[in-house]
């Protein structure tokens, strides 16, 4: 078949990837000059399927409320709010209760464990090197904090997921570099856990599909798609003065992250999408004679501020914060700031940071928590969104499985309550 993507971000490349390796002639569009230019650009890079989790949760509206009163807070509201955006938090709070939760957790676990499974498998037999470090360390700072911690390491026993709970000095043991000085009282350790470059994934995955016959188009602003037998994608080269051009397919798969909820709302599909901004500060690992364990070995968390601090290569990334509402071209000192004290409390003077790259992105999240995959309900067009702050541990599952879903094949997971109609207390058709 013909088909297009929309969105060459890490969740579209994977998606082309995937359909050209099952044989379909791809079409890419992305209004970027190339690809994983907007989210996908320099996330935390973690890949830990236990830790990928509904924002909406149990006794998280409190929690939200209590942060945003604090000078470092992991939430922050700013100004001005996204259209919808309240709408969108009702929705949040009504998906915080326990059964939803639950339902959606084990919806997102499955998803993500076989997505890790995917990206191991890609990664080994196309021998992509993409800066990768295994193992994920979740720092816990005082009594209190592991107290709070209890619930999430039930969740991780039940669902199967390898963890020890390890003391400080255990801890410093997995991370020599981390700084005895600031208080530390124990640790989850994920040895099956895993950091990687997602950026330079995706420039991997790229090079793979073109070799697979993908073509990408980039430069390209999607204006409009029409669905039916053939789907058309009516699209425009930016910055030029050429006129609208329309290509025909055998079907669509949106991937154009909160770009797809203007292409959609013709369709008569208005999804709850709303940006959740995410900030890292990444720089340049000081290499020093005699200190041998500058920076993370791989990714730590650090729980009361909600912050990665993950090892790329010869570099530190340090991402966090979720920001709702505001600007995507405004950056908060505060959030950055976050930042800056939690590099500092663990790993001081670890970074070059006159060289820092500051950088922030809008996460498109649904209120519920997992992304939609598979038909759209208009003929032709599917989905593969919504991912939030999770499309690299979901991309490469999630691609496969809506290839598999195309090519009309039962995917390798159970995919109950991925569909869009979840949202719409509908089921979705082709």
């Amino acid at each position: 078949m013909r088909v297009a993507v929309i969105g060459a971000g890490i969740v579209g490349v994977t998606t082309a990837f995937e359909l050209a390796a099952d044989g379909h002639a791809v079409t890419v569009f992305e209004r970027r000059g190339s690809v994983a230019e907007e989210t996908s650009f320099a996330n935390a890079g973690v890949v830990a399927p236990g830790y990928v989790t509904p924002w909406a949760a149990p006794g998280m509206p409190a929690k939200v409320l209590r942060h945003l009163l604090s000078r470092h807070a992991p939430v922050r509201l700013a100004r001005p709010m996204a259209p919808g955006q309240w709408s969108w938090m009702w929705r949040w709070w009504r998906a915080c209760r326990a059964p939803v939760f639950a339902a959606n957790r084990a919806r997102m676990h499955r998803l993500a464990r076989y997505s890790q499974q995917r990206l191991a498998h890609l990664s080994h037999d196309l021998k992509l090197e993409h800066e990768r470090a295994q193992g994920y360390l979740v720092l816990l700072r005082t009594a209190n904090e592991l107290a709070g911690a209890r619930g999430s390491l039930k969740l991780l026993a039940e669902l199967g997921v390898p963890f020890h709970l390890v003391d400080a000095a255990q801890a410093r043991r997995i991370e020599p570099g981390l700084f005895a000085d600031t208080p530390l009282h124990a640790a989850v350790h994920l040895p099956q856990d895993e950091v990687g470059n997602c950026r330079q994934f995706a420039h991997l995955m790229r090079a793979q599909a073109q070799q697979r016959g993908a073509v990408f188009r980039f430069q390209r602003d999607v204006l409009a798609i029409t669905p039916g037998g053939a789907p058309t994608v009516r699209h425009r080269a930016i910055h030029t003065a050429d006129a609208a051009q329309e290509d025909t397919f055998d079907a669509v798969v949106v991937c154009a992250a909160l770009g797809s909820r203007e292409l959609l709302k013709p369709l008569g599909l208005r999804l709850p999408l709303a940006p959740v901004h995410g900030y890292s500060i990444t720089a340049p690992l000081r290499q020093l004679e005699g200190f041998p364990h500058l920076g993370p070995q791989a990714a730590v968390m650090d729980e009361k501020f909600k912050v990665a601090i993950s090892r790329l290569g010869a570099r530190v990334r340090v991402a966090g914060s979720a920001e709702l509402g505001g600007r995507l071209d405004h950056l908060d000192e505060g959030a950055l700031a976050t930042l800056h004290k939690v590099l500092d409390d663990w790993y001081p003077g670890c970074a070059q940071l006159a060289q820092v790259q500051r950088w922030k992105g809008a996460r498109p999240m649904l209120p519920d928590g997992p992304p939609v995959l598979g038909p759209s309900g208009a003929p032709g067009v599917w989905l593969n969104l919504g991912h939030g702050s999770s499309g690299w541990a979901l991309s490469c599952g999630s691609a496969r499985v809506l290839a598999d879903q195309i090519g009309a094949r039962t995917p390798d997971i159970d995919v109950a309550g991925l569909d869009v109609g979840r949202l719409f207390g509908r089921q979705a058709g082709h």
